[in-house]
């Protein structure tokens, strides 16, 4: 009975070690929601310690994944290839694998996504187009396709850069092509499982998500000009909204709640919630707005309300079912937005690189914590990922580790 027992606290043990595992971009569910519990509530003066601090990860922007005990980031060395590098908890560097060529651009130069985790396969896809299927174990590359070619798609201004969605046994790209504007692959040959056609529009910089909607699997992500529905089972364009934004950047994914589907964009453009018909296959709007027009950094939505960061602008709270303000925050300019056991984690961006903890309030802005990222190159543009009790922040050639666990 007592080995019983042991066993059996042994494998919760395990459980809960591994429980809030970060296997993609912006959490487990794409939303910017963490499943990590434990954390402090508020920080003390100078921010909270410094775990550790790993360098020479090479040119990027992209997130790290985090998937039992091991750190996946991606970056790019001078010769222009990229690399997933694997990290342990400690930071230390334990491994690394080549995939292909990176973008080399004026503006941006490196890795954008961030790798997908789904067993012993990683999946990245790169700013020219490429979809890799990477083995974890024997650290190789299994296949590779360029969505692009495929799908008769052009590039777009900043390159690529969704992070790809892993479905059951398909793995979800944006290439944007007159072959297929959404697609889904095999995740384990890389062959075409369905395309969607009728969207007849360029891709964008978002990662998709899937909601469910009375039952119904959709699709939900935006392309240059619409916000996008698609049967998430077979392919079939369900629905697409015009939502125009300057340069055609899309890039925060859709939010889905209570039969509503929310947008926004930068620029001034804002944005809005659409209406989903009973069986999801249309859209009405439901209300527009103005003020939180999120550029890249993401919104996320607590208990009926949105919070996010404006275009070079304030911190902003809207209510879900009705778009109202409730505030305004200029404490903040613009900061990438992520969630973690009711907390509001808020990081500062291009240059500033304040990160704030802030208190998820619809009655008003309520900052616990903040301090300045000095390590890393570049601008600070990933998005944070919080995991194992620690803080994850991206920037340039550094990993920097916080540790933000209560106890």
């Amino acid at each position: 009975m007592k080995t019983f027992i042991a066993i059996a606290l042994s494998l919760l043990i395990g459980a809960a070690v591994f429980a809030a595992d970060a296997p993609r971009f912006r959490g487990p569910n794409g939303d910017g929601k963490f499943d990590e519990k434990g954390l402090l509530k508020s920080w003390p003066e100078g921010g909270p310690p410094v775990a550790w601090i790993a360098k020479g990860l090479g040119k990027g922007y992209s997130s790290a994944a985090v998937v039992q005990g091991r750190i996946y980031v991606a970056g790019m060395t001078d010769d222009q290839t990229g690399h997933v590098y694997i990290l342990d908890m400690n930071g230390q560097r334990i491994g690394d694998i080549p995939y292909g060529k990176e973008t080399v651009n004026d503006a941006a130069s490196g890795a954008r996504s961030t790798p997908t985790i789904d067993g012993n396969r990683l999946y990245i896809l790169s700013g020219l187009g490429v979809v890799y299927c990477l083995d974890l174990d024997v650290r190789t590359t299994l296949w590779n396709v360029n969505i692009l070619e495929r799908f008769h798609a052009a590039n777009i201004e900043w390159y690529l850069s969704e992070s790809l969605l892993v479905d059951g046994d398909r793995v979800i790209c944006t290439p944007g092509g007159k072959e297929g504007g959404v697609a889904a692959l095999n995740k384990m040959t890389g062959e075409t499982v369905w395309a969607a056609k009728g969207i007849d529009d360029m891709t964008a910089y978002v990662s998709p998500v899937i909601a469910v909607h009375n039952g119904r699997r959709i699709l939900l992500t935006e392309t240059a000009k619409f916000v996008v529905g698609v049967d998430a089972d077979t392919g079939a364009l369900l629905w697409k909204h015009e939502h125009i934004t300057k340069y055609d950047i899309h890039a925060c994914a859709p939010i889905y709640d209570k039969g509503l589907v929310y947008y926004s964009a930068g620029y001034g453009s804002g944005g809005g919630a659409l209406e989903l018909s009973p069986d999801g296959s249309s859209v009405t709007q439901k209300w527009t707005d103005s003020v939180l027009d999120c550029q890249h950094h993401g919104v996320i939505l607590v208990d009926g309300y949105l919070y996010g960061g404006r275009h070079r602008g304030q911190f902003v709270c809207l209510e879900m079912a009705t778009g109202k303000l409730m505030w305004k925050a200029p404490e903040i300019r613009q900061a990438v937005t992520v969630y973690a056991d009711g907390m509001l984690y808020l990081y500062e961006g291009p240059q500033e690189g304040v990160v704030s903890l802030v208190k998820p309030d619809p009655a008003g802005f309520q900052r616990t914590g903040r301090f300045t990222v000095t390590e890393g190159t570049e601008n600070h543009w990933a998005h944070p990922t919080i995991a194992n009790g620690l803080l994850l922040i991206r920037h340039g050639d550094a990993l920097i580790a916080y540790n933000v666990k209560a106890n």
